[in-house]
């Protein structure tokens, strides 16, 4: 007998109760391609604050450039971002700013 789990039906971490989210439309071209992911990831990182994004049934932690990659978030797209912590509002308002502003990639 085996003991071990399968991880085939994860859907990574699950977002905590008392966590506040918004949810974000995605508008720039390339959606959460690695650039973008990579941009989200550094803004997640200035606040004190734990950040996940969800797209469907799939959630990811926003420190994670690959996860952010893998919920293949393209042009379109409505993820919702939650996070709890001190800074959970503050967060959540650089993160609206930076996906509104197209990741600064685009001309307005």
């Amino acid at each position: 007998m085996s003991d071990e789990t399968s991880g085939a039906n994860d859907v990574g971490p699950s977002v905590p109760a008392g966590a506040i989210s918004r949810e974000l439309l995605i508008v720039n071209k390339r959606g959460l391609h690695a650039r973008a992911s990579a941009k989200f990831v550094q803004t997640v990182e200035r606040f004190n604050a734990e950040v996940w994004v969800t797209r469907g049934s799939e959630t990811v932690g926003g420190t994670s450039i690959m996860g952010l990659m893998m919920l293949a978030a393209g042009p379109g797209t409505t993820v919702i971002v939650s996070a709890k912590g001190p800074e959970a509002q503050s967060v959540l308002d650089a993160i609206a700013e930076l996906v509104a502003s197209k990741f600064n990639e685009e001309g307005a």
